[in-house]
C-alpha cells in the first residue's frame, strides 16, 4: 500500500492513527502547542501511546490511563495536576467536537479559542525541537526585553 493511502502511522506501536479522537498530535495542535505548518512534518501517535499526556484526560467519554513512575500524576504537584487535566481534557473536548457532524470547516479554527492567541509565530520565535511553541506563551522566555 503506497504510503498516501496508509494515512499517518504511530511512531510508538506502528499502527495507523485511523481517526482524530486518537490522535496525540491533533491535540497537541489545538492545546496551542504545535504549529499548524508543521502538521505534516511532525510524528504521530495514538493518545494511549502517549500516557503521560493521556493520563490527563477526564472524560467518561475516555477510559482512564494509569501511569507508573515519577511522572504519574499520583506523584505531581495537585496543583499542577488539577491544571493539566483541566487543560488537557478541554482539548480532548475540543477533538470530540471536531469529530461529530458539525467540525469546524478549516483546520485554523481547531485550536481552543485561548490556544489561538498566544503562540507568537515569527521568524526569530524560538521553537523546541519538535515544533512546538516553547514554552505554553510561544516564546521561551516570557519575561519581556532585557534589562540590560
Amino acid at each position: 500500500m503506497a504510503r498516501c493511502d496508509q494515512g499517518y502511522l504511530c511512531s510508538v506501536c506502528g499502527e495507523e492513527v485511523e481517526v482524530l479522537l486518537d490522535s496525540e498530535l491533533y491535540l497537541r495542535y489545538v492545546l496551542g502547542e504545535v504549529d499548524p505548518e508543521l502538521l505534516p512534518k511532525l510524528p504521530e501517535r495514538h493518545l494511549r501511546c502517549n500516557p503521560s499526556l493521556a493520563q490527563f484526560i477526564v472524560d467518561e467519554s475516555f477510559a482512564a490511563v494509569v501511569l507508573d513512575g515519577p511522572f504519574a500524576k499520583a506523584a505531581l504537584d495537585p496543583s499542577f495536576v488539577a491544571e493539566e487535566e483541566a487543560r488537557v481534557t478541554a482539548g480532548y473536548r475540543r477533538l470530540l467536537e471536531l469529530s461529530g457532524p458539525d467540525r469546524a470547516g478549516s483546520i485554523w479554527d481547531y485550536p481552543l479559542a485561548n490556544a489561538r492567541e498566544a503562540p507568537d509565530r515569527s521568524e526569530d520565535s524560538p521553537t523546541a525541537e519538535d515544533g512546538s511553541a516553547a514554552g505554553r506563551g510561544g516564546r521561551a522566555d516570557d519575561r519581556g526585553p532585557s534589562s540590560r
